[in-house]
């Protein structure tokens, strides 16, 4: 029997579907994880998550929750696309042979699925970043110097200001804002591409093993929920399966986002120092911080994959690309 074709334009439609809802429905979770793993001893801002989200709401407006979603929301489509599209290539090639995938086949297309998305996440978690960092830098300073605009301490950007309120005070006049557009500008004409490659290599080293954990942890725990080969798991043992494989991952890899996220930071407060590299940042880190240090925002990046990878999942495994390409293809035919 002929194996079954994955259908390529049905697989980068689910995943961006799936993208979109996930991003649009944990981003302020998101938002949290940057600011509290940004957060240096000695000057934390926000205590908690919920500190950190009821600052952020006070300071900066409900709509400041979402600063940064832009450029994600642009960005997720092809990402996630590219992520799910290539482990599912990797598979469904690695399995050619008629063989049940061996586990490590599996972390094989895992591993090739992680290092082709990194095209896209590299300058969408670059660009996101800034934003997402901006209001937590304007509180710094603000508690510094008691001036609401930021210090400019990088050679790459303008200050970015974004509070619009202080906490405890009506509304402020501020300078305009900057958009990932004007960061995205301002890095090519300062660094080139390379200046929105920042981190490369700290999103590789993040991105591969979660990608190691996650697909092959999914694949099996899927499974359980199959009565046959043939069939599908039911909706919601996909969802459990997709939140617990994805809060795991996410959770085993924190290490190296804490990593990217201080490297990938242009903008730092005034006593918070600059890194040269992977190595320089987890020295500096475990020196000055503590191992535990490597975990701040672990309880945001396992709340904010959890139900992004289930939705995900949710949404691949119900076949919405098919059906479009399908109809696509219907359409196409009964107008000839």
């Amino acid at each position: 029997m002929a194996e079954k074709q994955i259908s390529l334009p049905a697989k980068l439609i689910n995943g961006g579907i799936a993208g979109i809802i996930g991003v649009t429905c944990v981003f302020p979770i998101d938002l949290t994880k940057t600011r509290l793993q940004n957060q240096r001893t000695g000057q934390q801002i926000y205590k908690s998550i919920w500190d950190c989200l009821g600052k952020t709401i006070r300071s900066e407006g409900y709509f400041g929750m979402y600063r940064g979603a832009a450029v994600n929301l642009t960005l997720v489509t092809p990402e996630k696309a590219i992520k799910l599209a290539a482990n599912d290539f990797f598979r469904h090639h690695l399995s050619k042979d008629g063989k049940k995938l061996t586990l490590v086949k599996e972390m094989l297309a895992g591993c090739g699925a992680g290092t082709c998305q990194v095209i896209i996440t590299t300058p969408m978690e670059m660009l996101k970043i800034q934003l997402q960092d901006a209001g937590r830098l304007a509180s710094c300073q603000k508690a510094a110097t008691g001036i609401q605009s930021l210090s400019q301490s990088t050679k790459h950007l303008n200050p970015i200001p974004v509070l619009s309120r202080a906490y405890n005070v009506g509304p402020t006049l501020v300078t305009q804002k900057m958009s990932a557009t004007q960061i995205a500008s301002e890095l090519l004409r300062t660094e080139g591409v390379k200046g929105l490659y920042r981190g490369l290599g700290a999103t590789l080293l993040r991105d591969v093993p979660f990608s190691v954990i996650y697909f092959p942890l999914f694949s099996n725990l899927n499974k359980l929920g199959m009565s046959s080969a043939d069939e599908k798991a039911p909706f919601l043992h996909s969802f459990f399966a997709g939140c617990v494989a994805g809060s795991t991952a996410a959770v085993a890899v924190n290490p190296c986002d804490v990593i990217k996220t201080r490297l990938q930071s242009l903008n730092k407060g005034a006593s918070e120092e600059a890194y040269s590299g992977i190595i320089d940042c987890a020295r500096k880190i475990w020196v000055k911080e503590g191992p535990s240090a490597f975990l701040k925002g672990s309880g945001c990046r396992a709340l904010v994959i959890a139900p992004l990878f289930g939705i995900a999942q949710v949404v691949y495994f119900l076949g919405v690309g098919e059906a479009v390409v399908e109809f696509a293809q219907f359409s196409s035919f009964t107008s000839q």
